[in-house]
């Protein structure tokens, strides 16, 4: 038999990459269609595969249907792992929300525009940054919860809105994996002030990229049962990968060489955020292990160390030197990244910036600056801790026992109110047709069934931009959740409001 062929988007980044290379190595039976954007770049690195038969090379990029349509064609697996990203997508969100959600329109349409569109895997690479800031007591995160994306995180809007545009198509074999952070060895070369947008006791389940790129090899699988699609998954690797920032940090640079602790050396607490990131534990990431399989078990500190191993020789200086001048120098050139002139949390609390002070570390009226000179100067006084290990959940609103497939009418329209809403469909014909909602400010709107509680999708109207959150939780218990616990419920806390005027930096 003619082996099948696997569509890849963004197989020249990180994740795409080693998922390719996972693919091509250990799927003889599998042909590789790749998109990529014509640089130099892409051309030295798919040049040993120009003239391979088992992979055809498709120049083009998200704007270009044509392009996507070629790619696709023929194609039984398709993963969309690309698109453009954090911290790119800090610094042109308008260029972000593009071409993120016409990479999903143009796929869609091309999957569609196949003799077998109902015949083919779509796998959407979601992330974890679509349910945004879950401190404790809510850092254990499940599919289902509800979607709340951090202020000012343009990149997880695009991807918001490109989830539903897989999850509402109609095709009948698309899963959304939400990815978290990925572990990878060139993640040494991130010096980007991102790196300071992450409060020290935020939980996150890293996926390592052996993880994930053995994930996309085994999802092109055509025996995985039916009720595997038209579902939302959460990628991580497991227990042992489930750490605090602190934890993180401490792991990283103790590989490198520079001792545990070592967090405390190169970083100032003042320096970091309180609130406003993304991240949790997944209570739910064994689902999609169970299915595929596709964990190494390998625990973090042994891959930490692995990882180090990679990264080129001036990463690891303090191992050569021994010297603890060392760490003085790595904090100063921190330091200076935290000052960076448009990201860079020193220069925000500097310029006393009120809509950034507000949004990471406060409320409103000098409230987050305030906020952030209660952080202590010195690390002996801040409170680093881990948070409990023991799952706990969110409500749904609706009774979870029964299948969301078994709901009745009256079952969706409690889960409607539980929402602020209500349910305006008389008949639900299935749970993936589109029906008709209301929100709690009378704006109708369609959503599926499985979309609304399996994603945890709500009204369209409740996207940013503006973000107006603390009048969302007013209204909607389903949101208050996972709002209330980093805002408190006091007047003060007021984010209905548009931080960005007459929109001239969306603009950009």
């Amino acid at each position: 038999m003619a082996n099948k062929t696997v569509f890849i988007t963004g197989a020249s980044g990180n994740m795409g990459w080693a998922s390719f290379q996972e693919i091509y190595k250990n799927r003889p039976d599998l042909n590789l269609a790749v998109l990529l954007r014509d640089s130099e770049k892409n051309r030295e690195k798919f040049a040993d595969y120009t003239n391979d038969p088992r992979v055809k090379i498709v120049w083009g990029d998200f704007g270009n249907y044509d392009a996507i349509l070629e790619g696709i064609t023929g194609a039984s697996y398709v993963l969309h792992i690309g698109g453009l990203v954090s911290p790119a997508a800090d610094y042109y969100p308008k260029r972000t929300l593009k071409t993120n959600v016409t990479a999903a329109e143009n796929i869609v349409k091309a999957v569609k525009a196949q003799p077998n569109p109902d015949d083919i895997t779509v796998v959407y690479i979601g992330t974890v940054a679509e349910t945004g800031n879950r401190p404790d007591p809510i850092h254990w995160g499940r599919t289902g919860d509800p979607i709340k994306i951090s202020v000012y995180d343009h990149y997880a809007i695009s991807k918001v809105q490109a989830e539903r545009v897989f999850a509402e198509s109609g095709l009948k074999k698309w899963v959304s994996m939400r990815q978290s952070g990925i572990l990878y060895p060139a993640i040494l070369k991130n010096m980007d002030p991102i790196m300071f947008h992450v409060p020290w006791n935020i939980c996150l389940e890293w996926a390592t990229i052996t993880d994930s790129a053995t994930l996309m090899e085994r999802v092109c699988n055509d025996n995985l049962p039916d009720e595997f699609y038209r579902k939302f998954y959460n990628i991580g690797s497991g227990d042992t990968f489930r750490i605090t920032l602190y934890e993180f940090e401490d792991l990283l640079l103790n590989a490198i060489g520079m001792g545990h602790d070592a967090t405390r050396r190169v970083f100032k607490p003042r320096w970091i955020i309180n609130r406003n990131f993304h991240g949790q534990w997944y209570a739910d990431s064994d689902v999609l292990e169970d299915y595929l399989h596709f964990r190494h078990n390998i625990p973090a500190e042994e891959y930490f160390k692995q990882m180090a191993k990679e990264v080129p020789w001036f990463y690891k200086l303090s191992i050569v030197t021994k010297l603890p001048v060392i760490s003085q120098i790595t904090r100063e050139a921190m330091g200076l990244i935290a000052l960076d002139k448009r990201f860079g949390t020193r220069t925000w609390v500097k310029n006393r910036d009120q809509n950034r002070l507000t949004a990471y570390w406060g409320d409103r009226d000098n409230f987050g600056y305030d906020n952030w000179k209660m952080i202590p100067k010195k690390w002996k006084d801040v409170n680093v801790y881990i948070p409990s290990k023991t799952p706990t959940y969110l409500d749904h609103g609706y009774d979870e026992s029964k299948g969301v497939e078994n709901l009745t009418v009256e079952d969706l329209q409690k889960a409607a109110e539980f929402r602020g809403g209500k349910l305006i469909s008389k008949e639900v014909p299935d749970i993936y047709t589109p029906v008709t909602w209301e929100d709690a400010d009378g704006n109708q709107f369609d959503l599926s069934v499985n979309t609304v509680l399996r994603g945890g999708h709500w009204s369209p109207k409740d996207i940013p931009l503006p973000w107006r959150y603390d009048e969302i939780a007013k209204k909607n218990p389903f949101f208050a959740q996972v709002w209330y616990a980093d805002h408190g419920t006091n007047e003060n806390n007021i984010y209905d409001w548009d931080i960005y005027k007459d929109y001239d930096e969306f603009k950009k």
